[in-house]
């Protein structure tokens, strides 16, 4: 803990004492419980260990959360009341910065330096200043834009395994708020390997995003009650960038399924009864106190991109579907798109968005996408009869459809900002109006001439084409 923290606990009073210690969970006795969620503390010897309250036993025991390592408590220690929730400090300065839960620098960096501590708990703006997420939020990728719009102040689900590109996304998800929205982004890494974070700070430093960018990680190696609440903590920090820098926030989290494999850590230690397929009781709950603060307001916009892992490739799977429930739109990166070259790697028929809709959208980006869809999918129904017999056998409707959807499924692919410097190809930007009129001259049969090779990874086709920025 900072010298701050460690003077304002010397004037704290004590409310109880250490009963029991069970790992992270401690038994607290106390005259008067404190109200749930309320942070407390043990004074060590060269520490201070900050607990959360989470359960009232009965009328002088509790049980708490420790949220750093528990060695050294034992029976009888005191324990002292903080006299509000779990706190981070909020500064202008959080950007470029990498924090953990408590808002302290993991990034060797000076501690932040402010007056300002928001409570990770609840939103700082009422749920009255909200508007509707009835606007679309171009990100310069053709086949998001055209297939799977994002909602502006909306969450999005990014589903995929290991290797398909999922950060890569993320990356360049940032640099499209950044760069032409003029925004910033939280990252909360929500039970990240070490590996894994120190590699993205790298990526991120090298594509200079680092400086529009505030990145908060609760490790794997942490207690639950940090990986079930760096998602939270890190909210805070968008709450907070969103209402005093009035501009697009991206939200990201990766991954918000370990949010809620730390939620039923926390119940089983907690000694609470499993429900369906062993998780938590309180699943549900605990996914809308995250995912309902996602909000945008006269201020500005909160956009989430949430990476998603789903369990054996169950759908079905009753933490997913809660996680579902909440989305806007859902981007499905597939491996079999990945193997063939076409980058980014999303499935353009099984990626979805509520956006995609005659009434948001207008007519003109309605019925290109779906014409779009209608090419693809007759491709993939055709392709093992040209697997087979060769193209050959097609009726020459089924070969010019073919053939138009190869260039489509070629031209959906595109030269990311982020891979610029191992791919050698400089980044592109598609604004939604250019990439409606490619796709319609696809459809209309203007490229029938053009070769496919001539389609994959660049920008625009036509005159519209946005110039890579320096």
């Amino acid at each position: 803990m900072n010298q701050q923290q460690s003077e304002v606990s010397a004037s704290l009073a004590a409310v109880g004492i250490i009963t029991e210690v069970h790992g992270p969970v401690v038994v607290i006795r106390c005259d008067a419980l404190p109200p749930l969620g309320r942070a407390l503390q043990c004074n060590l010897s060269s520490d201070t260990c900050l607990l959360e309250l989470h359960q009232h036993l009965d009328h002088h025991h509790a049980r708490a959360i420790a949220l750093l390592d528990t060695a050294g408590l034992a029976r009888g220690m005191p324990v002292y009341d903080r006299g509000n929730a779990l706190q981070v400090p909020v500064s202008p300065a959080c950007l470029g910065r990498v924090l953990n839960v408590f808002g302290q620098p993991l990034d060797a960096g000076a501690t932040l330096k402010t007056d300002q501590w928001r409570p990770i708990h609840g939103s700082h703006s009422p749920l009255t200043s909200a508007v509707e997420a009835n606007q679309m939020l171009e990100s310069g990728i053709k086949v998001v834009d055209l297939l799977c719009p994002f909602v502006r102040g909306g969450k999005t689900g990014l589903f995929g395994g290991a290797g398909v590109g999922k950060t890569v996304l993320v990356m360049e998800f940032m640099h499209a708020i950044a760069q032409i929205h003029q925004g910033v982004s939280v990252f909360a890494g929500i039970g990240e390997r070490i590996r894994e974070a120190h590699e993205l700070w790298q990526d991120m430093q090298r594509s200079e995003m680092i400086e529009r960018t505030l990145m908060v990680f609760g490790q794997m190696d942490e207690s639950p009650g940090v990986r079930f609440r760096i998602g939270l903590a890190a909210l805070t920090y968008a709450e907070y960038l969103r209402d005093t820098m009035h501009t697009e926030v991206l939200f990201v989290i990766d991954n918000v399924f370990r949010f809620v494999q730390a939620g039923s850590e926390i119940s089983t230690l907690l000694g609470r009864m499993p429900a369906t397929v062993g998780y938590q009781p309180t699943l549900s709950s605990e996914v809308a106190e995250l995912e309902d603060r996602i909000f945008s307001t006269d201020s500005g916009s909160i956009t989430s991109v949430q990476a998603v892992y789903v369990p054996a490739d169950d759908m079905s799977d009753p933490a997913v579907t809660a996680i579902l429930s909440h989305l806007d739109s859902c981007v499905i990166l597939s491996r079999q798109q990945a193997s063939r070259g076409i980058y980014p790697a999303v499935d353009p028929l099984l990626s979805t968005s509520r956006m995609l809709d005659r009434q948001a959208l207008g007519e003109r980006h309605y019925l290109i996408a779906e014409g779009v869809r209608e090419h693809l999918a007759r491709y993939k129904e055709l392709e093992d009869i040209i697997t087979m017999l060769g193209i050959e056998e097609l009726s020459e409707q089924d070969r010019r459809i073919v053939m138009r959807a190869r260039r489509i499924q070629k031209y959906l692919t595109q030269p990311l900002w982020v891979t610029a410097a191992q791919s050698g190809i400089a980044g592109q930007s598609v604004p939604l109006s250019q990439t409606l009129n490619d796709c319609d001259d696809f459809l209309a049969g203007h490229y029938d001439d053009v070769d496919e090779a001539q389609c994959y990874m660049r920008g625009a086709m036509g005159s519209g084409k946005m110039e890579p920025r320096p």
